[in-house]
């Protein structure tokens, strides 16, 4: 009997409860997906556009430490945390708490209209948070795309210029302008042109396949690039992902950012560090940035900030963030209550719970297993990433060529053994991990060894 069958317990326990009470094991009791969620699957289908896809076939009715259960009563082992958001957790406990009771006195004024203390403090947090010791300002939003939406507004409005330059690989978000500053056509942009103006794409550093560059190196074609295609004065903002996300977890090599950052000081350029994905502990600092020692003029949030309710943010330099007009940023149910009060809890959670150091444990068992089959399978054309936010690349083993076809098996495979994973990249050939901060090493190992097993069987 292999480890990924032994693995598989059968549960006769009531219906679960919910949050980290949940146990923390693996449990089939039917084929993924059973029946109830099939069921349901037919209803999506009269009842849902065919446009909104999903990953797994499965319906959630609990979730919790490092497992999901659906509506058959499988419990499923999460390395996705719907895509990197309950970094804490699902229904975390203090986040639990602080939703209850912001529920039990208000959900909503419009901070705009009647503002409250919550939404401040907030600010307030993201401020003291994000990288750099100058004076900052920050702003609330919903989601990510709208954050990113509204740096991209605040930088134009302060250098009074209206280009701006992104990366290849970059994901950005998916309405109009985020469409235009997003590089992947499929499924993201394809037919939904045309697109927002003034965005400039130029090259990343791609250490896998940009021949080896160093971060200098790359980081001069980049720079000459910019400077001859767009030319500085017409520039707004550069705006990249610490490390790319949907684009493949790549990891810029080691001076790319820094150099890039340097170029935009020099040029008045505002720096744009999209760390949606990448912040809150994820990588094992409270934001990637931090482990290239840059320091944004604005950071863009939002997935991690509030354990699974709606909030996003622009934080940055006072000056920069100060110089819209006033009304000139702001939204309906931009800081929600509810979001805050979440917020305010998850950020005590990373801090008081030591998740920073477990993201750093996490990724290092992720990296030991998966270098160790690399050792054996060339299928693994790197092992990469920082922290709870890591990768592998699956490649032909001949040619070193992208290999999305076994991508894909090895996810289906690997959802129907039950476990969560979530797959990536321009070229569709990775396989990213994103686990809850909050599994545990037993339950982490288990998942992962699911993974070698079903690209051992591909």
């Amino acid at each position: 009997m292999t480890l990924t069958e032994s693995a598989v317990t059968v549960s006769t326990t009531a219906a679960p409860v919910g949050g980290p009470s949940l146990p923390q094991q693996r449990t089939l009791v039917t084929a993924i997906p059973g029946p109830k969620s099939q069921e349901l699957l037919a209803r999506k289908a009269q009842a849902v556009s065919a446009s909104v896809g999903s990953t797994i076939p499965v319906f959630t009715v609990a979730a919790g430490g490092g497992v999901l259960v659906d509506v058959d009563g499988n419990s499923l082992i999460d390395l996705g945390s719907g895509i990197a958001v309950t970094g804490v957790g699902n229904s975390a406990p203090r986040v639990v708490a602080a939703v209850a009771a912001q529920l039990e006195q208000f959900t909503h004024t419009c901070f705009t209209v009647a503002p409250y203390d919550s939404y401040v403090e907030v600010a307030e947090a993201l401020n003291r948070l994000t990288p750099g010791d100058h004076e900052k300002r920050s702003a609330l939003f919903n989601s990510g795309a709208e954050a990113v939406e509204n740096a991209v507004k605040i930088a134009r409005h302060y250098t009074g210029k209206q280009g701006v330059v992104v990366f290849d690989h970059a994901y950005h978000g998916r309405t109009n302008l985020t469409m235009a500053l997003t590089a992947k056509n499929q499924p993201y942009k394809n037919g939904f042109g045309p697109f927002a103006p003034e965005v400039y794409r130029v090259p990343t550093s791609y250490p896998l396949r940009d021949g080896g560059l160093s971060g200098a190196e790359a980081a001069k074609l980049t720079i000459t690039q910019i400077e001859k295609q767009v030319g500085a004065g017409n520039l707004a903002a550069v705006m990249i992902e610490p490390i790319q996300g949907e684009g493949g977890f790549i990891v810029p090599a080691d001076g790319f950012m820094n150099a890039i950052v340097d170029w935009c000081t020099a040029n008045g350029v505002v720096f744009i560090a999209d760390e949606v994905q990448t912040g809150f502990a994820r990588t094992g600092t409270m934001f990637a940035s931090e482990q290239f020692g840059i320091v944004p003029d604005l950071v863009v949030t939002a997935k991690g900030i509030a354990g699974g309710l709606p909030l996003s943010a622009v934080t940055g330099r006072a000056e920069i963030m100060d110089a819209p007009q006033i009304g000139g940023l702001g939204g309906t149910y931009g800081g929600n209550p509810l979001a805050c009060a979440a917020a305010l809890a998850t950020i005590e959670t990373y801090e008081e719970d030591g998740l920073l150091e477990r993201a750093a444990e996490i990724g290092a068992i992720v990296r030991e297993v998966f270098g160790a089959a690399q050792a054996t399978d060339a299928r693994i054309g790197e092992v990469r990433g920082l922290g709870a936010m890591m990768a592998i690349e699956l490649v032909d083993a001949a040619t070193g060529e992208p290999d999305a076809a076994l991508t894909a098996r090895v996810a289906t495979a690997t959802h129907a053994l039950g476990v969560i994973v979530l797959t990536c990249g321009t070229y569709g050939n990775v396989i990213r991990f994103l686990p809850p901060l909050a599994i545990g090493d037993e339950l982490l190992r288990e998942g992962l060894q699911v993974v070698l097993d079903a690209l051992a069987a591909n």
